[in-house]
């Protein structure tokens, strides 16, 4: 085929479209990101614009919800008047006033991408979309199946257009009929700038065209560049790239073209008379509709923020000189934040701290008999070690009406008119009293109870590149690294546990959004139990002691895990105890569970369906029963609501209320005078704090683009991706059901330390600048000597002069958890 002398860059193409693209990873790490990453250059407020007509994202709320917001009193009337102010330009603050309240603005703008696509269904009355959709999701989802179809895709171990090729020419059933076409495919001169040559005919609007092409379906074109990102991804590897899935829909397309309108209507260019390409990324100005819309957004994000920085300056706690009857750490997650009140008023004289669940070891994880490994720390790592599981007792269970058979003629008809009959008994009943079975995915399952885990490094052992276990030095490391951090360097109590948490459910394809990001979409409880194992050693404490950190013998560390679904904690070696700290872990584990059981009331006021006004023990069982319910599209909340990162001392929140919302890390600043620990904890806790906050907050503001719309009719694609049926587009994001009660505001990261130190960790570190200075995540310091709270606005740090909550006061929060669904204010809690 003749190619053109052109313009187009092919290459820089492809780039763009990646940059652009959704990145979400594979089911099995669904780990949250910023949903417009791509915009992260721009200022929040002006990515919002710039997405909204590039994409026809909704990037806000409407003004009718802000309006309602207003009315219904969750934005507050003072604050907003105050942000007016901020915003306002050279006209007055009553036009600006009328402009947000009164007149019916309109958003005027219209997406650029998906101009030129609908072309082929307004001249030729042919819906592209149609006839080439269903055949290419089929031919790459079968490509890429993990393990859903009985049988592998052909030529497995090809690239995807290698693999096609070799179908074509030694299938009985070909995918290609047109000639024309199944000479492209053969013809190795063949390339995309040539394909759209043929389809498009104008150089002018070949960007455009496959901007519209690929964002007709997002979720595909996404998962195809991120697995050619990053190959691990998929357990069985697959050679897939964006380049060869264009190629393909380009072929897909002219056969379409062949068979419906004729091959001589093309190019489009040649039928048709185009208007001007489209500037696809061209500079917006801001106009009034935008401007109101960051007026609302930043008053309603002020309205809750500011009752919470106000309830932590005049919150008061009592230090405690005396050692704490025990210690406990737990992640950082949001939903953590309950558990540890009401564990610390269960026992008050314990302590809790919160770290990131991966407890500072980045590795690698596999099960006895496991074929795989699975990453257990951030996603942004890259581990070079390796934890191995050996001396499982039990295997999984197994459900004879999910046996492979089911997929046959003859046995598949057997099945179904002997145990089918059975099944449907068995799924009447579950609607009644739901249990736990095969299909039911637990967090404890990820390592066994009874199992031991290969945690040194002996001999220099590595498998397949990575280092079997870790020297003394490194675990030495990784444990002064978790209590320098956290600022227990002193005071041990004599049992500490490191609890990780993972979720249960049944039926959820989004099991690994409910699990500890920190371990990358897993179970935090190899981390938990393999660092405790760590801080238990001999030599790894003497090690601590030349880093002035000396770990009493009387000290022991046990590991443990929290079903957060559940509200379960099990805890592992406890066998090997002394008979005294045996004694003490008895009572303690009391503690834990009136603890859990207060938790899981607190968390099922919330859940329909629940009778919230019953002894907490008796609202814990039915919670248990919902987690193994098959036809319960929410098992729990998961980050609904997040909204605060707090970095600082107990002390700080102990005695505040805040419903589940915040991302809690312990640090103290007089251990770390020169915000050393600081740098590592900003650099960790941002972007996956963040990266979760605006995952939840696109996906509420916009459900059906930003998010994946309802879950009740997703089916689940090669064990990777979720779509609508069979043969929809992907969908990214998340559900409905994940998203329905969230409230869209950004994170504010609240620091206790010296502003001065707070910000030349972020000047100095320009990811952290981008974060914060563009405003993706707010930042608010509070000054450990005075209180005094100052927070980054337009790159200036300001001083919070007045507030206009009062925080009230309160002893009983169990009768508010059962008067109250909604979500709650910023309380002064008073300990008994």
């Amino acid at each position: 085929m003749k190619q053109q002398s052109i313009d187009f860059d092919e290459q820089l193409v492809l780039h763009r479209l990646k940059h652009y693209l959704p990145a979400q990873a594979p089911l099995k790490d669904f780990v949250h990101h910023n949903t417009l990453h791509a915009f992260q250059e721009l200022s929040f407020f002006e990515a919002l614009q710039k997405a909204n007509a590039t994409f026809g994202y909704k990037t806000a709320l409407s003004l009718n919800e802000y309006r309602k917001l207003y009315k219904d009193g969750i934005i507050n009337t003072e604050i907003l008047k105050n942000t007016i102010h901020k915003y306002k330009d050279e006209n007055t603050f009553v036009y600006w006033r009328s402009l947000v309240f009164d007149q019916s603005l309109s958003n005027t703008t219209h997406p650029e991408i998906g101009k030129l696509r609908p072309l082929w269904k307004n001249h030729f009355k042919i819906d592209l979309n149609m006839l080439v959709h269903p055949k290419l999701f089929k031919l790459i989802g079968a490509y890429l199946d993990q393990g859903v179809s009985e049988k592998r895709f052909p030529y497995p171990d090809k690239t995807l257009l290698d693999a096609v090729r070799a179908l074509q020419q030694n299938s009985m059933v070909s995918v290609f009929r047109s000639n024309k076409v199944i000479t492209f495919l053969n013809d190795p001169k063949t390339t995309i700038t040539s394909l759209l040559a043929y389809i498009v005919g104008d150089v002018a609007f070949y960007e455009q065209y496959l901007f519209d092409q690929q964002f007709a379906h997002p979720g595909w074109s996404g998962m195809v560049t991120t697995i050619e990102v990053q190959l691990h991804t998929l357990l069985d590897q697959r050679k897939v790239t964006l380049h060869d899935f264009i190629f393909l829909e380009l072929l897909l397309e002219i056969e379409a073209l062949d068979q419906s309108i004729g091959l001589n209507k093309l190019p489009l260019s040649g039928e048709i008379k185009l208007d001007n390409p489209a500037s696809l990324f061209k500079d917006i100005k801001v106009d009034p509709y935008w401007k109101v819309i960051t007026i609302w957004q930043e008053a309603l994000e002020w309205s809750y923020h500011s009752q919470v920085l106000q309830g932590l300056v005049v919150s008061k706690t009592e230090t405690k000189s005396t050692t704490p009857s025990f210690q406990a750490f737990f992640c950082i997650d949001d939903r953590e934040e309950s558990i540890r009140r009401h564990l610390e008023q269960s026992a008050p004289g314990c302590e809790t701290f919160g770290t990131p669940g991966h407890f500072g070891m980045a590795a690698m994880y596999q099960p006895e008999s496991g074929k795989f490994y699975t990453q257990v720390c951030p996603g942004s790592l890259s581990p070079k070690h390796l934890i191995k599981e050996e001396g499982r007792t039990t295997k999984n269970g197994k459900d004879i009406h999910f046996h492979k058979g089911s997929h046959r003629l003859f046995t598949g008809w057997l099945l179904s008119q002997t145990i089918g009959f059975w099944s449907a008994i068995k799924l009447f009943f579950n609607l009644f009293k739901p249990q736990v079975s095969p299909a039911h995915s637990s967090a404890f399952e990820h390592m066994e109870h009874a199992s031991t885990l290969i945690i040194e490094n002996k001999n220099n052992n590595e498998e397949n590149g990575y280092k079997v276990g870790y020297s003394i030095e490194e675990m030495t490391e990784i444990v002064y690294g978790l209590l320098k951090s956290t600022g227990l360097t002193t005071n041990f109590a004599s049992l500490i546990y490191l609890i990780g948490h993972g979720g249960s459910s049944t039926n959820n394809p989004y099991y690994a959004g409910y699990n500890c990001g920190a371990c990358s979409g897993r179970a935090g409880s190899v981390n938990s139990r393999a660092v405790a194992e760590m801080a238990n050693r001999k030599d790894v404490r003497a090690a601590l002691k030349n880093k002035n950190i000396q770990i009493p013998e009387t000290s022991y560390f046990i590991g443990g895990l929290h079903d957060t679904t559940r509200d379960e904690i099990k805890f592992y070696d406890v066998e090997s105890l002394s008979p005294k700290h045996k004694e003490a872990h008895a009572l303690y584990i009391s503690k834990f569970e009136k603890a859990l059981s207060y938790n899981a009331k607190e968390r099922a006021r919330q859940f329909l369906l629940i009778n919230i006004k019953r002894d907490a023990v008796k609202v814990h069982k039915d919670v248990k029963n919902r987690s193994t319910a098959l036809f319960e599209p929410r098992p729990e909340l998961n980050h609904s609501n997040n909204t605060l990162c707090i970095v600082g001392r107990r002390s700080l929140t102990k005695n505040v209320f805040l419903d589940q919302r915040a991302f809690l890390n312990s640090y103290d600043y007089e251990q770390d005078v020169y915000g050393v620990q600081l740098k590592g904890i900003l650099q960790a806790a941002t972007p996956v704090c963040g990266g979760i906050n605006l995952e939840y907050y696109f996906s509420r503001v916009d459900n059906e683009k930003l998010g994946a719309g309802s879950k009740l009719p997703h089916n689940v694609i090669g064990l990777f991706g979720v779509a609508n049926g069979i043969k929809g587009d992907l969908r990214p994001g998340l559900p409905s059901q994940m998203i329905d009660v969230h409230a869209p505001l950004r994170l504010m990261m609240i620091v206790e330390h010296y502003p001065e130190i707070v910000l030349q960790i972020i000047k100095k570190d320009p990811k952290l600048s981008e974060w914060y200075y563009k405003e993706w995540v707010k930042l608010a310091i509070i000054h450990p000597k005075t209180k005094t709270v100052y927070y980054l606005f337009k790159g200036e740090l300001k001083k919070m002069e007045t507030t206009v909550h009062s925080i009230e006061s309160v002893t009983d929060l169990e009768s508010i958890f059962e008067n109250h669904s909604s979500n709650l204010p910023v309380y002064q809690l008073n300990t008994l």
